[in-house]
């Protein structure tokens, strides 16, 4: 079967003549300096005769793609930059495994390999061999592994590498892989020297494609971009790099060429230094790009990179989005990390970039509180959102994040860090009141927002000395609804319910507070589980109920959508949480509460530390105290 599809004559006379005019005259060896002059890397057409003479030799039928090529030039030249000789009918043999691979390989192999495993342990004994000069480069075409038009897959392997081989569908297209190889190394080596109407039609591609991420269309933006950056086009990776971000893809995308730009780094470091903390490798590991860059422009990017490793970095941008991104933070601060995403959303069309090689808000992504923010499905929305001044079609907007009221807390999934909590809701109270409130004392402050599992670490160097007996809570806080904020603490000490005391009490003053209070059942360790709720108003607790088990204790009469002998039925096990899920949903109902799990889990919060949930021991009353560490010898 002849390869009819591809014009093998045009396609390696482009690939010849753009060779010629990069090459110059120093440095060439015979043989190149007479193909620079006949501006031609082939030879002479192999004839009829001499590839059935090779297929006989073989007892094989040649692929189609690679006897076309035959047809047209038995050989090549610098076939990409390892390969300095491609073999034509007189080098092609069989490999027969002479580099002793095959057995690497096959030690490989677990009890169920995948159909490509197996194929590319056995390649190493049956193919078929096209490189006769390299620098320890391999070309196989693989018998074994072919497709219905009779293509063999091509494998390439450079030995020094240490990887497995790249594979190509057909001979056609690794050659034009190393066409690619060729425009990539070349470009890198002459610069903006290296220019054809090859190079002019993919910079043309790119600067469409540019305009065509802007308008929303990042897929066809994206297609258009790597396959410029395979041929080496400045621009090209950048651009591409910031849609892959945010699509969620961070392997290998460092915005190559506008990381150390004085235009562009105030976006890009930010997003770079996030990712290098997310990882646990430093923001030192951003700065090599501020090397190669101007005085001033090193001195800010330090210091961004210093605010983004202590969580002060505050994304700015000018203009209508630059306010939008404002009032986004204010309310993602407060845990309202679905509006603040609304808010966002609706402005990202006023977005501007600031330079031609910018399109999307990177600098968004290395901001505290705005970077949780962005899920790969959000990172689509804002892709295909049509911004500065370009049009397009509006995206289907993504669905809210966080689940509506409390019950959600209830779900018994392994993974739940918050299944274990306490947390206090005060009414018609801003969340930067509740230190105040129930703070360890008159100087207790929020802290800058951080993350759940951050604060203990992050604070414990500063706390005050809490007294043995003491029970204080490290809680996060931010809005519970229009007219309620919360104290939330996840996994909080044991609860002792004989020395418990409601903070509830004294969040109320001049309102109403709520406590509750959940520590669900360890098989484990047969522990039964026990769920506590404290109502309070103005000072005074109305009433509270504790559940321990099959054991309820109350206090004070609760409304009949909180009894809780209808909520905990005794025949009811508490593993289930679902008496507790019952009075979360009671809650909700009652008061018109929530708690937003989104920021609770992956977002940013103020934190402070309440005063203690325990009171101090009474007359006559005593307690233990162990502590644990290193033994002196």
């Amino acid at each position: 079967m002849a390869d009819t599809t591809f014009d093998w004559r045009s396609f390696l006379a482009r690939w010849s003549e753009e060779w010629a005019d990069a090459a110059g005259s120093e440095d060439l060896s015979e043989a190149d300096e007479e193909a620079r002059r006949e501006r031609w890397l082939g030879f002479a057409p192999a004839s009829q005769e001499r590839i059935a003479a090779l297929e006989e030799r073989l007892v094989h039928r040649l692929p189609p793609s690679y006897r076309a090529f035959l047809e047209v030039s038995d050989g090549w030249r610098h076939a990409g930059g390892f390969v300095w000789l491609l073999g034509g009918t007189e080098q092609a043999r069989w490999h027969e495994d002479a580099i002793g691979m095959a057995e690497v390989y096959r030690e490989d192999l677990d009890e169920n390999p995948a159909e490509e495993q197996v194929l590319l342990a056995g390649m190493w004994e049956r193919a078929l061999q096209v490189d006769a000069e390299s620098d320890i480069t391999y070309v196989l075409l693989d018998p074994g592994d072919v497709r219905e038009d009779g293509e063999w897959a091509v494998y390439y392997y450079r030995g020094w590498v240490g990887e497995s081989p790249d594979r190509y569908a057909s001979f056609r297209e690794f050659m034009e892989a190393m066409y690619q190889s060729f425009h990539s190394l070349t470009a890198h080596r002459l610069g903006p020297e290296f220019a054809n109407a090859t190079t002019r039609a993919l910079d043309a591609s790119v600067e469409e494609a540019r305009l065509e991420a802007l308008r929303g269309r990042y897929d066809r933006a994206e297609t258009a971009l790597a396959q410029a950056m395979a041929y080496g086009r400045p621009r090209a990776t950048a651009l591409r790099d910031q849609i892959r971000r945010l699509l969620g893809h961070t392997y290998m995308v460092y915005f190559h060429g506008i990381a150390a730009d004085p235009g562009y780094a105030q976006e890009v470091l930010p997003a770079l230094a996030a990712e290098d903390l997310r990882m646990g490798r430093g923001v030192g590991s951003s700065a090599p790009h501020l090397r190669v860059a101007p005085d001033a422009v090193r001195k800010a990017g330090e210091d961004t990179l210093r605010q983004v490793a202590d969580g002060t970095f505050r994304y700015s941008a000018p203009g209508p989005f630059g306010r939008a991104v404002a009032e986004a933070r204010e309310q993602a601060r407060w845990g309202e990390t679905d509006a603040a995403w609304r808010t966002l959303r609706a402005a990202f069309p006023d977005w501007r970039p600031v330079g031609p090689d910018h399109i999307v808000p990177l600098g968004l992504l290395g901001d505290p509180l705005l970077a949780p923010l962005f899920t790969p499905e959000r990172g689509r929305e804002l892709l295909a959102t049509a911004r500065a001044d370009e049009t397009g079609d509006l995206p289907q907007p993504t669905a809210d994040l966080d689940p509506a009221g409390l019950a959600w807390l209830a779900d018994d999934d392994p993974g739940n860090a918050l299944s274990a909590y306490r947390f206090v809701l005060v009414e018609g109270v801003p969340p930067t009141e509740l230190p105040a409130r129930i703070g360890v004392d008159e100087t207790t402050t929020l802290h800058h927002p951080m993350t759940l599992w951050e604060a203990p670490r992050r604070l414990r160097a500063g706390q005050q000395e809490v007294p043995d007996w003491g029970d204080r809570a490290l809680t996060a806080v931010g809005r519970a609804g229009p007219q309620w904020s919360f104290a939330f603490e996840p996994r909080p000490n044991r609860f002792h319910e004989q020395r418990f005391v409601s903070p509830a009490g004294a969040a109320s003053r001049g309102t109403r507070a709520l406590v509750v209070w959940s520590d669900p059942p360890r098989s484990h360790n047969h522990y039964p589980g026990l769920f506590h709720v404290s109502m309070a108003e103005d000072g005074q607790e109305q009433y509270a109920f504790t559940v321990h088990g099959t054991t309820i204790r109350r206090s004070g009469t609760a409304p009949a959508a909180l009894a809780p002998d209808r909520l905990f039925p005794r025949t009811e096990p508490l593993s289930g949480r679902l008496g507790e899920r019952r009075v979360l949903e009671a809650l909700t109902a009652e008061f018109g509460v929530r708690l937003p799990r989104f920021a609770l889990t992956q977002g940013r919060l103020h934190t402070f530390t309440t005063c203690s949930w325990t009171r101090p021991p009474g007359p006559g009353e005593t307690y233990a105290v162990i502590r644990m560490g290193p033994l002196n010898p």
